[in-house]
Parts: structure tokens; C-alpha cells; sequence
């Protein structure tokens, strides 16, 4: 048994699917995304602006 009752060859016939459908250069390009968000997501909870704003950096 797996995550929640998903076994290792489910995840992974599912994850071969995905990639079938979306192909890989997406699939990175969509994690690049996802990880930038998280990132100033992250950012704003914290109360930090971006780098290029900071007024020490000026």
C-alpha cells in the first residue's frame, strides 16, 4: 500500500500518463511556474519584497 491506498505502479502509470499528454518541456516549464509562485508566496507572508525593492540594496 501506498499514499492513501495508491499503490507504486498506480503512481507511476499515472504519472506516465500525465507526461503522454502534457510532454515533459510543459511539465517542466509548469513546475518552473509553480515554484516561482510558492516562492513570492512565501515571500509575502513573510513581509519580504523582492530583492531588485529592498531599500538597503539601492
Amino acid at each position: 500500500m501506498g499514499l492513501g491506498g495508491i499503490s507504486i505502479w498506480q503512481l507511476l502509470i499515472l504519472a506516465f500518463i500525465v507526461v503522454m499528454l502534457f510532454g515533459s518541456r510543459r511539465l517542466g516549464s509548469l513546475g518552473a511556474d509553480l515554484g516561482g509562485a510558492i516562492r513570492g508566496f512565501r515571500q509575502a507572508i513573510q513581509g519580504e519584497s523582492p530583492p531588485a525593492e529592498r531599500p538597503e540594496d539601492q
